[in-house]
């Protein structure tokens, strides 16, 4: 099974509890891979949400990963960490995490994917795709042509962030790409079960 098809990233404006519901429902919806993210910068929230999810998770085979935090995932022994160009680098998160985690990068600019090719990680994060409102200080949006681009460039699966809805989707699904990340699409859902499913059947 593809593990990067329908990568959930979690929305830190939510209470634990409604994180929890998001999780439970999204993952009986289809997804494959959930992304913890804490932008607060509090660490002991995150290892609280982090856990929460964990909890959520066990048993589903559902991978856990932490945004930012080689300490974090270590701490709960999530399954990988997304890295972001201003974080710890690559080089340093792989030998803390060692070689059985998943670790991926985002990617912003042409040069930053061609660069990726050289370090140790396992899939990478193209951002943004199309504008969206989580990321306002983007360098570029790539859009469908620079994400078909992108396939042709990268040895490594391609997880395609930003802006992406039910709407744009079968575009995106198009080009061949190993996944797609979302955050409102699930997360802002009224039934986050009813959403996951109907994103993942268009990614079939």
């Amino acid at each position: 099974m593809n593990p990067y098809r329908l990568y959930l990233v979690t929305d830190d404006r939510q209470s634990v509890d409604t994180l929890q519901y998001v999780v439970r429902e999204a993952v009986l919806g289809g997804v494959t891979m959930v992304q913890v993210r804490e932008k607060h910068g509090d660490v002991r929230a995150f290892i609280e949400r982090a856990e929460a999810v964990k909890a959520v998770l066990r048993g589903s085979g559902v991978p856990l990963i932490i945004n930012d935090r080689v300490d974090v995932a270590l701490a709960v022994n999530a399954d990988g960490v997304h890295l972001g160009q201003s974080d710890m680098p690559v080089a340093y998160a792989r030998r803390l995490l060692g070689s059985e985690r998943l670790l991926g990068l985002s990617v912003e600019t042409e040069q930053q994917l061609f660069e990726s090719e050289s370090l140790p990680i396992d899939y990478l994060g193209l951002s943004a795709i199309f504008a969206t409102p989580t990321k306002t200080n983007l360098k570029k949006h790539w859009g469908i042509a620079g994400l078909k681009r992108a396939l042709g460039v990268s040895s490594r699966p391609i997880v395609a962030i930003g802006g992406i809805n039910e709407d744009n989707l079968p575009d995106i699904a198009r080009t061949g790409v190993h996944g797609v990340a979302l955050v409102s699409a699930i997360c802002d859902a009224s039934c986050p079960q009813t959403a996951a499913r109907k994103l993942d059947g268009i990614m079939e």
